[in-house]
């Protein structure tokens, strides 16, 4: 403690020494150099973060400030029109950028070492996972670096979501990662998390690294951030007119198989025609498929019903031996190319890739040479066992989700996450899914291996709460078709795409209430991550004063009963959540 209150000293004699910090265009983030190489982020005055630069005082004094805009479109996502301002500033290899919502810093010209970090002081909240290749962990709240939820690792991995001070919270990330650069994670040894670059191809140098993010305001501002588009390079793939968002007919998550069985695949395209779902997933070992079936039988018959299938791959870098396939069928240019035109031919809509093999330069350019393929035989793209969004969402438009989270399909694995997931559910909006998409794979109302123990509609609530392009609906088709007609239609109308998104309440771990919009209509989500009762506020300032009608779907009271479903006119400023529970709210609002 006593060190910590030297370092708040310290740090606030050197806010006052500089009298002109770097500043946001709104004016609420500054960035002071206090000495050589350290400097100090504030917002609105309150300490953030102190990160540690290759820049000098004296470079200050001649910064200046060139004006930089993002405003652009996203087919997916959040918000369908982002638009942000920054200030940027250069220093030598260093360009710095001062946004209304937070910063980003990268190199430019032949660097040797990365010498970024961040100075986490111990006793400051943060949640944050050790680092995988498949970015598959929980989110823990601590207090300190030197927690190792392995045991021995201090590798971390994005994002790192912290609360300097109350109120005031910072998420780490990086983004735009390109050809000739690989991702990064955070190494600590105490308060200092430095950046290190994975491996990179031996005697290549590269002129610019991505760009390193930190999200910077209150709870709703981070929640709500797309700095991560924003810094991200421009729409590469030209036409993306044929890229449809939708909801997917999933079949792993009840079977841990499935998809080398005809009659399985064909159950899960019916309940996609009979939901009006547009995709039908066809997953692993469809290339072993039973009873003198192939895949282009699969194929064929979601077509008729009017469904568009999607079909897996094994990316064949990470897990090959003992793994599913079909394997190698991507790897070399000239057999991704066969393929994919073959998958285009027979008129499969995307592709789900799996197993890939962290975040080395090898695998971001493979990954890149996917998203560039598949575009050009009109294929949607699902990364799984893959690293987390980096920002390709906005450079690679058919890129619509990405798994890198630990979700439901874990219900399969191992019995944990019984216990956490309605925590972890909790935690996920304000982490995770802030960076981009997320193929959680959500809404079980029956069990898998394991069971789960939220209730339906704290599982119904993560279709919304949770933001992915390609929402894959986990459970089995008879469970789904048991579900009352209001929950059917609600899954029928589902949109994966949304014109804009609004943190309502709640806070990491505890709970989570978010709003999004599709044309004139919110679909209000909350749960409760708690194993006790919590009321959750759902303040309506964002709809004004206009008439609305609303459907709610909240947890029934009554003992052998899961739903209560009502029309109102009139919305509560809270909802009472039952442990682990839930509402959702279709509200459309009325001229």
């Amino acid at each position: 403690m006593k060190n910590l209150i030297l370092w708040f000293i310290g740090v606030g004699m050197s806010l006052t020494a500089t009298a002109k910090p770097l500043e946001s265009p709104n004016g609420k983030i500054k960035l002071d150099i206090q000495q050589d190489g350290q400097c100090m982020v504030t917002y609105q005055q309150k300490r953030v973060v102190e990160l540690s630069l290759p820049v000098s005082a004296a470079s200050l004094k001649k910064a200046k400030a060139k004006q930089v805009k993002a405003d652009y479109t996203m087919l997916a996502g959040k918000r369908s029109h982002c638009i942000n301002k920054a200030n940027e500033y250069r220093f030598g290899t260093l360009v710095l950028r001062l946004y209304n919502d937070g910063l980003a810093f990268r190199y430019e010209g032949t660097m040797e070492k990365e010498q970024s970090a961040y100075i986490i002081p111990e006793g400051t909240k943060r949640w944050i996972q050790q680092w995988s290749e498949g970015y598959e962990g929980f989110f823990p709240l601590t207090t300190s670096g030197n927690v190792k939820t392995d045991g021995k690792s201090n590798r971390w991995g994005y994002p790192l979501l912290m609360e300097p001070t109350d109120g005031v919270f910072a998420l780490i990330s990086e983004a735009n990662i390109e050809r000739g650069q690989s991702a990064s994670s955070l190494y600590n040894e105490g308060e200092r998390f430095c950046v290190v670059p994975d491996k990179t191809v031996a005697g290549q140098t590269i002129d610019r690294s991505p760009w390193r993010v930190v999200i910077i305001g209150t709870l709703g501002e981070v929640v709500e951030s797309t700095l991560i588009t924003d810094v991200s390079e421009a729409n590469r793939i030209g036409d993306a007119s044929w890229v449809k968002p939708g909801v997917v007919s999933w079949v792993y998550w009840a079977y841990n198989h499935g998809s080398n069985d005809y009659n399985i695949i064909k159950k899960y395209t019916d309940l996609a025609a009979r939901l009006k779902l547009p995709y039908v997933l066809i997953d692993a070992e469809w290339d072993e498929m039973k009873d003198g079936k192939t895949v282009e039988d699969a194929v064929a018959y979601a077509r008729q019903q009017g469904v568009k299938p999607m079909i897996w791959y094994n990316s064949s870098t990470g897990w090959i031996h003992g793994a599913p396939g079909p394997k190698f069928r991507l790897n070399k240019p000239e057999d991704r190319e066969k393929e994919f035109a073959w998958c285009e031919k027979i008129g499969v809509a995307g592709v789900k890739i799996d197993f890939f093999a962290g975040d080395t330069q090898q695998n971001m350019e493979y990954c890149i040479d996917l998203m560039e393929s598949a575009a050009r035989h009109h294929l949607l793209v699902n990364f799984h066992g893959a690293s987390i969004p980096r920002g390709w969402q906005r450079t690679y438009p058919n890129l619509l989700s990405t798994e890198g989270v630990y979700g439901a399909e874990w219900y399969n694995n191992v019995p944990t996450f019984t216990d956490r997931a309605a925590r972890h559910n909790a935690t996920l909006p304000y982490t995770r899914n802030i960076i981009g998409p997320m193929d959680y794979t959500p809404c079980a109302f029956s069990d898998s291996q394991h069971p789960h123990i939220t209730t339906h509609a704290h599982e119904l609530a993560l279709t919304v709460l949770f933001e992915s392009g390609l929402q894959h609906l986990a459970d089995r088709p008879e469970s789904f078709l048991a579900q009352p007609r209001e929950v059917q239609d609600f899954l029928s109308a589902l949109p994966t795409a949304w014109n804009e998104t609004r943190y309502v309440s709640g806070y990491p771990g505890e709970s989570a209430v978010l709003a999004r919009r599709q044309g004139k209509t919110w679909y209000i989500a909350g749960i409760n991550g708690r194993d006790t009762v919590q009321e959750l506020p759902i303040p309506l300032g964002f709809i004004g004063k206009s008439a609305y009608k609303a459907t709610v779907f909240t947890d029934s009271s009554s003992k052998g009963k899961n739903w209560e479903i009502q029309t109102l006119t009139r919305l509560p400023g809270s909802f009472i959540c039952q442990p682990r529970g839930g509402f959702v709210i279709v509200l459309e609002v009325i001229e």
